[in-house]
């Protein structure tokens, strides 16, 4: 595998996490309104990723779109940890929603520029949807942050929790600096920047601290070192592939 397809399976893996992590909570929003448009953001999350896994598979050549999306090992999957934590209570769902949106919109707006004119026409695109997303998200930061006792302590607590998963967005290798010098890549360190302005301005407009990360900030996912949340998420993934291998639409 090749620096540009592992560059891409990073970018759909951690839209296609997102969205199947998303689509677990459809008919358990806090009303209907919202209940729709977690399921529509978690579609848009995973129509993004079906669309560069299309592109990976033309680049591959041998599998398909399906194989890159379901037949693949757990060390396989090259998605932020970030994306794959539980859906424990609304607010976990919407403090990870917000952290990856700021850090998803600023990437996208980035990678419009790429060399490669697949991936900086998927982001384009994308970007439309993403915008709406962060728009929402933060909406909703300020209304948790600044609402109720109770809303506060939630909403504090899962950011608390969450920002240990933070620098992984931003950490880059040998992978990341091959697809930058060719110009197809984005610099993280421009996008870490932008991320920490946007989410320290949402936080203090509504009321809430911006954690401290620990030594322990973790950083493995896109390497495919995954928590021990993923195995359980590829078990109602694959299931249906695993039973019928041969199946089509």
């Amino acid at each position: 595998m090749n620096s540009l397809q592992k560059y891409s399976l990073r970018i759909a893996d951690n839209s296609w996490i997102l969205g199947c992590r998303l689509a677990e909570y459809s008919s358990y929003g806090p009303f209907l309104e919202e209940d729709l448009a977690i399921t529509n953001v978690g579609l848009d999350h995973i129509g993004f990723a079906e669309a560069v896994y299309k592109y990976i598979a033309e680049l591959d050549g041998e599998k398909s779109a399906d194989d890159f999306a379901f037949r693949r090992a757990e060390q396989e999957y090259f998605n932020v940890q970030l994306v794959e934590y539980p859906n424990e209570h609304f607010g976990y769902i919407m403090a990870r929603q917000f952290m990856f949106d700021v850090y998803q919109y600023y990437f996208l707006e980035a990678l419009t520029q790429s060399t490669d004119e697949t991936l900086a026409a998927l982001a384009k695109k994308s970007l439309k949807e993403v915008t709406y997303h962060l728009r929402r998200s933060s909406q909703w930061m300020y209304r948790l942050g600044d609402g109720t006792k109770e809303s506060h302590t939630k909403i504090q607590d899962a950011l608390n929790h969450l920002f240990m998963y933070k620098d992984e967005l931003f950490f880059m290798d040998e992978t990341d600096e091959e697809v930058i010098k060719s110009g197809v890549g984005v610099d993280l360190t421009k996008v870490k920047s932008l991320w920490e302005d946007k989410v320290s301005e949402v936080l203090t407009k509504a009321t809430l601290k911006t954690p401290e990360v620990s030594l322990f900030s973790l950083k493995y996912g896109k390497n495919g070192h995954h928590t021990d949340f993923f195995g359980y998420i590829l078990l109602d993934l694959q299931y249906l592939n695993n039973k019928y291998p041969d199946a089509v639409w």
